[in-house]
């Protein structure tokens, strides 16, 4: 596996909860959303983006619920809960730290 696929993977819960504390959304507005943010850095596929939520919501971070609308099926909502914005605001501090840590590394190495 390259080095940008397992910061990518590995970055794939923090990148889903940040979402979801703006808005609810479903599964493909969240790889739309997450695509059109990143300039197509970020693109989920179903492989990684459904297991993902799957554990978020067994582990107490995100509830969903089926809504059904005009514009065609129902659709699976995923929102962020109150623990889930709390394991948020950790990983954001944590992911800072990583990067300013690696940054001064690489920085170091030129």
């Amino acid at each position: 596996m390259s080095p940008a696929l397992d910061m990518r993977k590995g970055s794939t819960a923090v990148l889903v909860l940040t979402l979801l504390a703006k808005q609810p959304m479903y599964g493909y507005q969240l790889v739309k959303e997450l695509e059109q943010r990143s300039d197509g850095y970020f693109n989920l596929k179903e492989g990684t983006l459904y297991p993902a939520l799957h554990r978020l919501e067994k582990d107490g971070l995100v509830r969903s619920e089926w809504k059904v609308t005009d514009q065609g099926p129902a659709r699976k909502y995923y929102h962020i809960t109150d623990k889930g914005k709390r394991a948020l605001d950790k990983s954001i501090d944590e992911w800072g730290t990583f990067a300013r840590k690696l940054l001064a590394v690489l920085d170091s190495a030129s």
